[in-house]
Parts: structure tokens; C-alpha cells; sequence
């Protein structure tokens, strides 16, 4: 860990010798429908990859097997993100979109994060944005290549 901002705590690490950095955060509120489904813990990421030339990739571990070919949203300050479902991970479809979202992060109050598991519980997880542009402002001195 190289810092923790908020609820947003800014990592690095080299696996295989290659720099990896992003910033993680919890949930600060997980619903499901019906109520009361278990599941395991929900993460929100936000990766840099320089060996890549990945930078500010946004992903969600959403602690569930999702509904193979779902698609899922995030809402960001008002906007809506289209993400692709892979397992129990949550992508942006149009990466082009990317860049947008997270500079929308940056400067919104919280990410809400919409999914559908195997078995048909729908989630609503709530993550607050708090601290984040400091985290990614940490990744990006610590990440260089």
C-alpha cells in the first residue's frame, strides 16, 4: 500500500517484474433483490498497467458469479457507463468511454454499480468517490514508467 485517501487505498506492485498500480475501495452500501442474498466482498479498481500501456483502467469485482452476457451499468455524477460481464468482473465496453468515466469520478460523490448474478439477484452497490483523485494522483507519481 502507498497511501490510503477516503475510502480509496492506492497500491503498487510488481508482479513478473512488471509494474502494476491502482487504487481499491469497498462499497460503502450493497443491496440485493430479493433481500439478504450472501455473496462475497464487492471491490471497485482503478488500474495502471505501464508494461501495457494500460492507464486508468476501471473494473469492479462484484463478489458473485454474474449472468453469462449480461450487461451491467455504472452511474457516475449523472452519467451511465455500459460495462461488460465477465465471471464475477465488470468492464467498460466502449473503452473510449474510459478516459470520460473516470475523469467523471474524479469529480462526483460516488460510483453506483447495477448487476445481475447466475441466479437472478439484482445488486445495487454504492461507492463513494471520496479520495480517489488523490489515490490516482499518487498512482500516477508512484506508476511512471
Amino acid at each position: 500500500m502507498i497511501g490510503q485517501f477516503g475510502t480509496w487505498g492506492a497500491y503498487a506492485a510488481t508482479p513478473n517484474g512488471k509494474k502494476v498500480c491502482f487504487a481499491l475501495a469497498k462499497p460503502s452500501s450493497s443491496k440485493t433483490n430479493p433481500p439478504n442474498r450472501p455473496r462475497d466482498p464487492a471491490y471497485a479498481f482503478v488500474s495502471t498497467r505501464p508494461a501495457e500501456k494500460v492507464n486508468n483502467e476501471v473494473s469492479v469485482m462484484i463478489g458473485y458469479a454474474l449472468k453469462p452476457g449480461s450487461e451491467s451499468t455504472v452511474e457516475v455524477g449523472g452519467a451511465s457507463f455500459a460495462m461488460y460481464t465477465q465471471g464475477d468482473g465488470l468492464w467498460i465496453k466502449n473503452a473510449a468511454e474510459e478516459e470520460r468515466m473516470v475523469e467523471a469520478m474524479r469529480k462526483s460523490a460516488d460510483l453506483v454499480v447495477k448487476g445481475v448474478s447466475a441466479k437472478g439477484t439484482e445488486t445495487t452497490d454504492t461507492f463513494s468517490l471520496k479520495g480517489l483523485a488523490q489515490a490516482l494522483d499518487k498512482i500516477a507519481q508512484d506508476c511512471k514508467r
